[in-house]
C-alpha cells in the first residue's frame, strides 16, 4: 500500500464480506485489523479479498490486542428535542468502555460502540434511565439473529426456569432473556446451528406436550410507535374532558346573561361558582394529564440541561399558581376581585398534546420505506422433507420466520421466494425487480441463487435455503435504510450547537419580559388604557411572559434534519437508490462533476466477442483451446468473455475441461500470459505486445484502428512470440447513457469518463455519449488520483463504478456510487448504492439529495423564522402599535403547530418524482433493462 486511498480500498473491500463487525486499515505500517463473526466468513477469505484489490496479504495472528468492540442498538423513549439526544449521548460517552454514541432523535434509537470486556449492555441501559428516558435493548453485540417466543400452558415461575435450562443446553443458543410475567423468551442464536424451530421442539418436548410456543413479534420500533400514538391521543382525550368545560366557563358562558349570573354567583367574601369550577377542572389536566412534562423537566434539570418539558412545566405553572393565589385571595377578601388562568394552563396542555399526537402520526410515517421492504417478505412457505436420495415425502406449511439454513422449501407458481438460497429441482423466472430492478424475469435452473421476496412466475422451484434471517438481503437491505436514518447529516451540528443554549436562553427572554412590562406598568410607563378591563399591569405583564416562554419550540429545530433525511432516504430505497445516510445526502446534492468507469457503467458490463482475425495458419478451434486455456485463469470481463466465446467450438461439453495453463502471470491493466501445450500464450493489449518485445504488422495496427473506431476493444494473442491473431469484443453502450450525460450537463454537472480500457475505444465512447473529457489506460490508483486532482481543482466529485477496481476512486471521492450491486447490494462499501443498475439513476440520486437538502433548508428557515417572529409577537411587540397579544394557549397550540409543519414539510418529499425528463426517456423506451 502506498496512500490512504491503498488503505480506503482494502477497507471497503472487507467491509463488503458478509459478517465483518469493523475494519481498520494501518498505512504506516502495512496492517489491517478485522474484527468478524467467524460463522460467516473466516481469516482466508478475508485474506483472498485483500489480495483481490490487488495487494499482497499475509495472516498474523495478533494474541497482544484481544480488544474487541461490540455494536449495540437501544430504543429509547421519551426523547423530545436535540436537548434530550445530547443528554443521552453526553451520559453514554462519559462510560469508561464506550468507544462511540450516537443517538437519533427522529428513529429514537442509539447505536453504542463499546468494549464488552469493560462494559455490557445492562449498564448501557442503565445509564441512559438514570438519565431520565426509558431505554429497551433492541440488540447487542454478537446478537446476530433474534427471535421472541411465547409459551402457553407455563403454570409456574419455575417451569420457565426449566424451559431456560433446557433452551441454554441447546447448541448455538447464546443469550436468552426471560420475562416470566407474560412467559415469554428473547433468544439469540447462531443460525449456523440451530434455528427457531429446533428451539420450539425443544420447549414441546421439555413439557412433554404441555407447551405451546410461537414466535411473538418482536415489538420493534413501529409497535412502539403505535402504543405512543395511543397514550398521546388518549391523553388528548381526557385533556379535552376537563379543558373544554373550563374554556367555555371562562371564555363563552360570561356573555349569556342567565349563565353569567350563576357563575358569578359569591361562594366565600369574592370567591365566585366559576372560580371554583375552573379550579377543579384544571387541576387533573395541570398534575394528572399533564405529569409527564413535570417528570420531563424533572429528568432534564437534574442532568444540568433544559428542555421543550421545561418551558412547558414552567409556563403552565405560572399561570396555574398564579390563578391559585388569585382565587385563595378572592376568598379572604371581602373586596378583592380575582382574575384567573385556568384556562391558559389547561388549553396550553390540551393544544401542546393535540401538537405531540399530530407530531408522532406524522413522524410515524416518515419509517413507510421500511414497513414496505418488510412485506416483501412471504408470511408462509411450504417446507419439504427429501429422504436420503432427494425424494419429498412430506411437505408442511410453516412459518416463514421458522426457516433454518438448509432447508428445502417449495416455491409455487405466483408466489414469493420465501428464503435466500438456490434451486436444487425445478425450472422458472423469476422477477427480481423489487430486489435487483430488472424488469425482465430471469431464468432460474439447478444451481441457480434466488432472493427472498422475489416473485415466482411459471414454475415450481425447489430452494435450498442458504441465508436467513439477519442474513439474508433484504434484511441486509433494511438494516442498511435503518443505518442511514441514524446517521447524522453535518448540518445537524448546527442544531445541536442551538439546542445547548436554546431553552435557557427563552428562559431569560421570558423573565425579561415579564420584568419589562411589570415595571413599566408599575412606573407608569404607558398609559393605562392599554390594560383590559378585566386584568391589571401585573396579570398583563405575567401573561406576555408565559406567552413568550411558551411559543419557543426547540422541537422545530431538532426535527428539521433528521425527518427530512428519514424521509428522503426511505423515498430513495423505494425508488431503488440507497442513500447511506445524511452524510452522503449532504455531499451529493453539492457534486458538480461526476467520474464514470466504463465497462458496467456506461456500457452493459457483458462484454462479448464479435469478431476473430488471424494472422496466421492455424485451425480456429486449437486457436481457441489456447487461448480459453489461458484466460480461464483470469477474473477480468474481457477474460470471461473470450472463454464463453471458446466453449461454442466445445458445443458437446456443457462444461469444458480446458488444457493445463502453466507459469500463469496476470499483468494489471494490461493481460495475461502463459505456457499451454509447451507454447507461449500472451493475450493482451497492445503496450502488452510492444512490452513483451512482440513485433506488431502493419495490418494489424490496421485492424486495431478499425475495431477502436467501431466503439470496439481489440485484443491482441501472440503464440511463441508471434502476433497470432486479433479479437475485437464488444461492450454495447447502456440505452440512454447519451441523455444520461445530457441531463447532467443541463443540471450543470461535468461528466469524465475514467476506463483502463485504450484511448482509441475510450475516445469513442466519450464521443458517443457526449462526454469531453477522458482518461484512458488508467489502472485503478490513476483513477483515484484523478479524482483528487479534480478536487484540488475544487470540484466536488462523485465516482460512479462497479467493481473492486473502482474501490480507490469510490473512496477518494466525495461521494462513492456503486452501479450493478445485485443481491451483495446490503454490504456495499459506496455512500450511493443504485440497486437497479440503471445509469439513470444516477440523476435520481443527485435530484433527490437536492430536493432533499432543500427541504431541510426549508425546515430550518421556518424553524428559525417561527423563532425570531414568534417570540417577539409574544412579548408584545405589536401591543403598543395595535393593542394585538398573543394570550399564552394561542402561544401554545402555535408551539405545537410549529413542530408539526417541520414534519410535513419532511414528509412532502414522498412525493418526491424522478426529473420530468428521465420520465421522457421511459416514454421513448430507452429505459435500461
Amino acid at each position: 500500500m502506498t496512500c490512504s486511498a491503498c488503505a480506503g480500498s482494502v477497507e471497503k473491500a472487507v467491509k463488503r464480506l458478509p459478517g465483518i463487525r469493523e475494519a481498520v486499515v494501518d498505512v504506516l505500517n502495512n496492517r489491517a485489523q478485522v474484527m468478524f463473526y467467524p460463522s460467516f466468513v473466516n481469516e482466508e477469505t478475508i485474506r483472498e479479498t485483500i489480495e483481490d484489490v490487488g495487494f499482497q496479504a499475509t495472516l498474523i495472528q495478533d494474541e497482544t490486542n484481544e480488544k474487541s468492540i461490540q455494536v449495540c442498538r437501544i430504543r429509547i423513549n421519551g426523547m423530545t428535542c436535540t436537548s434530550c439526544t445530547s443528554t443521552v449521548e453526553s451520559s453514554l460517552q462519559a462510560l469508561h468502555g464506550v468507544q462511540k454514541a450516537q443517538v437519533a432523535l427522529a428513529t429514537e434509537e442509539a447505536r453504542v460502540h463499546y468494549d464488552p470486556k469493560i462494559i455490557n449492555h445492562n449498564q448501557l441501559l442503565e445509564a441512559i434511565e438514570d438519565a431520565g428516558f426509558e431505554a429497551i435493548l433492541i440488540s447487542a453485540g454478537e446478537d446476530m439473529s433474534k427471535i421472541q417466543l411465547k409459551v402457553d400452558g407455563v403454570g409456574t415461575h419455575n417451569s420457565m426456569r426449566i424451559l431456560e435450562n433446557s433452551l441454554r443446553a441447546l447448541p448455538g443458543v447464546q443469550d436468552i432473556d426471560v420475562d416470566p410475567n407474560v412467559h415469554k423468551f428473547s433468544l439469540s442464536y447462531k443460525p449456523d446451528v440451530t434455528g427457531p424451530r429446533n428451539l420450539i421442539n425443544v420447549i414441546e418436548s421439555t413439557g412433554n406436550g404441555r407447551y405451546k410456543a410461537t414466535i411473538s413479534p418482536e415489538g420493534g420500533r413501529e409497535v412502539h410507535r403505535k402504543e405512543e400514538i395511543k397514550q398521546y391521543y388518549r391523553s388528548f382525550l381526557w385533556s379535552l374532558v376537563f379543558t373544554i368545560p373550563v374554556f367555555l366557563t371562562s371564555m363563552v358562558f360570561m356573555y349569556i346573561p342567565g349563565l353569567k349570573h350563576g357563575l358569578d354567583t359569591k361562594v366565600v367574601n369574592m370567591l365566585s361558582i366559576g372560580e371554583i369550577l375552573r379550579w377543579v377542572l384544571s387541576t387533573p389536566v395541570q398534575f394528572v394529564i399533564g405529569r409527564r412534562f413535570y417528570t420531563g423537566s424533572y429528568k432534564a434539570l437534574r442532568h444540568g440541561s433544559a428542555n421543550m418539558d421545561v418551558l412547558i412545566a414552567l409556563g403552565t405553572n405560572a399561570a396555574y399558581f398564579y390563578s391559585v393565589y388569585s382565587v385563595l385571595r378572592a376568598a379572604t377578601s371581602e373586596d378583592f376581585k380575582s382574575t384567573d388562568f385556568f384556562e391558559t394552563s389547561s388549553m396550553l396542555i390540551s393544544f401542546i398534546l393535540l401538537g405531540k399526537y399530530l407530531e408522532v402520526l406524522a413522524k410515524g410515517k416518515t419509517s413507510d420505506a421500511i414497513a414496505k421492504l418488510m412485506d416483501l417478505a412471504p408470511e408462509t412457505a411450504i417446507l419439504l422433507a427429501l429422504d436420503s436420495e432427494g425424494n419429498v415425502i412430506n411437505e408442511e406449511e410453516i412459518d416463514s420466520r421458522l426457516i433454518q439454513k438448509n432447508d428445502v422449501i417449495k416455491i409455487l407458481p405466483g408466489a414469493k421466494v420465501a428464503s435466500d438460497g438456490f434451486v436444487i429441482w425445478g425450472q422458472s423466472h423469476v422477477n427480481e425487480s423489487m430486489i435487483t430492478g430488472e424488469a425482465r424475469p430471469v431464468a432460474k435452473r439447478k444451481g441457480d441463487t434466488v432472493i427472498g421476496g422475489t416473485l415466482n412466475e411459471n414454475g415450481v422451484l425447489h430452494i435450498k435455503a442458504t441465508r436467513v434471517g439477519s442474513e439474508s438481503a433484504l434484511s441486509q437491505i433494511v438494516q442498511l435504510v435503518e443505518s442511514a436514518q441514524m446517521a447524522k447529516a453535518p448540518v445537524q451540528k448546527f442544531a445541536d450547537r442551538i439546542s445547548k443554549f436554546f431553552v435557557p436562553l427563552v428562559i431569560v427572554l421570558s423573565l425579561s419580559t415579564f420584568l419589562a412590562w411589570f415595571l413599566a406598568g408599575k412606573f407608569h410607563g404607558y398609559p393605562k388604557s392599554w390594560i383590559p378591563s378585566s386584568m391589571d399591569s401585573f396579570q398583563l405583564a405575567l401573561q406576555f411572559g408565559i406567552s413568550v416562554m411558551v411559543i419557543a419550540c426547540p422541537c422545530a429545530l431538532g426535527l428539521a434534519t433528521p425527518t427530512a433525511v428519514m424521509v428522503g432516504t426511505g423515498v430513495g430505497a423505494s425508488q431503488g437508490v440507497l442513500i447511506k445516510g445524511g452524510q452522503a445526502l449532504e455531499s451529493a446534492h453539492k457534486v458538480n462533476c461526476i467520474v464514470f468507469d466504463k465497462t458496467g457503467t456506461l456500457t452493459v458490463g457483458k462484454p462479448v466477442v464479435v469478431n476473430t482475425r488471424l494472422l496466421k495458419n492455424m485451425v480456429l478451434q486449437e486457436f481457441y483451446e489456447l487461448v480459453a486455456a489461458t484466460e480461464v485463469n483470469s477474473e477480468h470481463p474481457l477474460a470471461k468473455a473470450i472463454v464463453e466465446y471458446a466453449k461454442k467450438f466445445r458445443e458437446d461439453e456443457e462444461n469444458p475441461t480446458w488444457p493445463e495453463a502453466k507459469d500463469f502471470v496476470s499483468i494489471t491493466g494490461h493481460g495475461v500470459k502463459a505456457i499451454v501445450r509447451n507454447r507461449e500464450i500472451i493475450v493482451g493489449n497492445k503496450s502488452l505486445m510492444l512490452d513483451q518485445k512482440i513485433v506488431i504488422p502493419a495490418d494489424a495496427e490496421d485492424m486495431l484502428e478499425e475495431i477502436e473506431a467501431m466503439v470496439q476493444t481489440g485484443i491482441l494473442i501472440s503464440i511463441d512470440g508471434e502476433l497470432t491473431g486479433v479479437l475485437a469484443i464488444s461492450d454495447p453502450l447502456k440505452p440512454g447513457a447519451r441523455d444520461v450525460i445530457s441531463i447532467l450537463k443541463s443540471m450543470k454537472v461535468k461528466s469524465i469518463l475514467v476506463t483502463g480500457d485504450n484511448w482509441g475505444t475510450a475516445n469513442s465512447i466519450a464521443q458517443e455519449v457526449g462526454i469531453e473529457t477522458v482518461i484512458a489506460e488508467a489502472k485503478p490508483e490513476h483513477k483515484a488520483e484523478k479524482v483528487k486532482n479534480l478536487q484540488a481543482s475544487g470540484y466536488i466529485v462523485a465516482m460512479v463504478g462497479d467493481g473492486i477496481n473502482d474501490s480507490p476512486a469510490l473512496v477518494a471521492a466525495d461521494v462513492g456510487m456503486a452501479i450493478g450491486a445485485g443481491t451483495d447490494i446490503a454490504i456495499e462499501a459506496a455512500d450511493i448504492v443504485l440497486m437497479k443498475s440503471n445509469l439513470e439513476d444516477v440523476i435520481t440520486a443527485i435530484d433527490l439529495s437536492r430536493k432533499t437538502f432543500s427541504r431541510i433548508r426549508l425546515n430550518y428557515i421556518w424553524a428559525l423564522g417561527y423563532n425570531l417572529l414568534g417570540i417577539p409577537i409574544a412579548a408584545g411587540a405589536l401591543f403598543p402599535s395595535s393593542g394585538f397579544r398573543l394570550p399564552p394557549w394561542i402561544a401554545g397550540a402555535a408551539m405545537a403547530a410549529s413542530s408539526v409543519s417541520v414534519v410535513c414539510c419532511s414528509l412532502l418529499l414522498k412525493y418526491y418524482k424522478r426529473p420530468k425528463k428521465l420520465d421522457a426517456l421511459e416514454m421513448q423506451g430507452v429505459r435500461v433493462e
